[in-house]
């Protein structure tokens, strides 16, 4: 008999579950099935949604570590800087409290502020430090230059993220959030799709069985990575 799918499947578990199905459905000739074609005909949309849900996700997990490489960056450039002020040559010394003075104008800080006004103080530092005294100054400093142009970069990466995630998240604002879809699609499955299948493959094996079959193997293998999910998080003991 076709289990029903583990109400403690992941999000993204569902989606490839729903996915899979989706695949599966159209591999075979079931679709003169209106109660079948009706099914699948709300799960199409619903797994889509989910799945652009997952990307958004996704999209800010991205963000958050391009947000990290740059402040990776900033601090690299103020504590490279740092080392040059005790710098025994005068010039390299001196060079390197000019470019200090603008690093300390926007201060270390600015890896605590909010992305956009992060982001705002890193370009107008990086425009400070592209000035002619500047780049004389920088010129003296070994690996400045080069920290210089790798904070711009992660400057630039950090933007891209951002414009990507902006654009999932306004698109999610309009849908539902992947929690509720997941609740919908596990519904839809469960106390429709498998009882339905249930009961048409022992009324006609010869027309149902093949696909009932391909959902109870789907089904059963992520509950089975559920099952062994839950095994890793049981205490000692218990």
């Amino acid at each position: 008999m076709i289990e029903k799918l583990m109400t403690a499947s992941l999000v993204t578990e569902v989606d490839s579950v729903s996915m899979r199905f989706i695949g599966a459905y159209k591999t075979t000739g079931l679709n003169t099935d209106p109660h079948l074609a009706n099914m699948f005909t709300t799960l199409e949309p619903l797994s889509l949604t989910l799945t652009s849900s997952i990307n958004r996700i996704k999209s800010e997990s991205i963000l958050e570590e391009k947000d990290a490489d740059r402040d990776m960056q900033v601090r690299s450039l103020f504590y490279l800087v740092m080392g040059f002020i005790h710098h025994p040559d005068p010039a390299v010394k001196a060079a390197a409290q000019v470019v200090e003075k603008v690093l300390d104008h926007y201060g270390l800080s600015i890896t605590g502020e909010s992305y956009s006004t992060e982001s705002s103080l890193i370009s107008s530092m990086l425009n400070d430090l592209s000035k002619q005294k500047l780049l004389d100054a920088i010129a003296l400093l070994s690996g400045c230059a080069e920290t210089i142009v790798a904070l711009q970069s992660a400057q630039n990466e950090f933007e891209a993220a951002r414009i990507i995630w902006e654009q999932e998240k306004a698109m999610e604002s309009t849908q539902q959030t992947a929690t509720t879809i997941k609740k919908e699609i596990l519904s839809l499955i469960n106390d429709k799709l498998v009882i339905y299948l249930r009961a048409m493959e022992v009324v006609d094996e010869a027309v149902y069985g093949d696909f009932a079959r391909t959902i109870a193997e789907i089904i059963a293998e992520n509950n089975e990575v559920v099952k062994k999910r839950y095994k890793k998080e049981e205490p000692a003991g218990l």
